[in-house]
């Protein structure tokens, strides 16, 4: 169901966005609603699914992890359960930070993180090649993240 935004709502939402730590009373005063009322605005957006929560978001480069591949990966589509067994065994690695299905000659996309390339060269030769019905995979090296900003133009 999709839900029509206010301007309030949206104005909420923006400072949210620009910082998600902002206490009630100091978001009710940029907003000039009572706590209650912003509560209760912040409540309906929640129940309706606009606002999921709020999240940490962790840099994992200051954990130390230096590398990041970008892997797309053909399964063998001739396997009734390609998807579903491959993304359950996916999941089951811990430095797999991110996983997307597509429709077309890639079927999914693995995010993998490591603290340098042996570690990466591990995790992809006893954990990547060990997922099931791989037909084909292709790993790019991330150089740089030109963007990454989740804020949505509200």
């Amino acid at each position: 169901m999709k839900f029509m935004l206010d301007d309030l709502d949206r104005r909420i939402l923006r400072l949210m966005q620009s910082d998600p730590m902002r206490s009630i009373p100091d978001l009710a005063e940029q907003t000039g609603l009572s706590g209650t009322r912003l509560s209760r605005r912040i409540e309906k957006l929640r129940e309706l699914g606009v606002l999921r929560g709020v999240r940490a978001i962790i840099d994992w480069r200051a954990l130390g992890y230096e590398v990041e591949v970008s892997l797309r990966v053909t399964l063998d589509k001739t396997q009734t359960r390609a998807f579903d067994d491959f993304i359950a065994a996916a999941r089951d690695i811990a430095e797999v930070i991110e996983i997307q299905t597509f429709l077309g000659r890639v079927d999914v996309r693995l995010s993998v993180i490591a603290r340098d390339m042996v570690h990466y060269q591990q995790i992809y030769r006893a954990q990547i090649l060990a997922l099931p019905h791989i037909a084909d995979i292709e790993a790019l090296m991330h150089v740089a993240r030109i963007k990454a900003d989740e804020s949505l133009p509200l």
